[in-house]
């Protein structure tokens, strides 16, 4: 994901930069739009993707959260 934060990205792209097979990248995409942290573009015939970063923020801050819980459980 922090490859596509800077600018939106094209699968092919990001499969190359990753060193994944496209179909695994597709697959990963596919579930990370689902749950909005990367948003899709359609420019012409190419698919580029962006990540959302409030939703990441927000996923880290409930990760932080959870993570919390965790420890003060740990100090009983």
């Amino acid at each position: 994901m922090q490859a596509c934060l800077a600018q939106s990205q094209a699968a092919g792209d990001l499969a190359a930069a990753s060193g994944l097979a496209a179909a695994s990248v597709s697959e990963h995409l596919k579930v990370l739009r689902k749950t909005g942290l990367v948003t899709l573009e359609r420019h012409g015939r190419f698919r580029l993707y962006r990540t959302e970063p409030a939703c990441v923020l927000e996923v880290a801050h409930s990760i932080e959260q959870l993570l919390s819980s965790f420890a003060e459980a740990g100090d009983d």
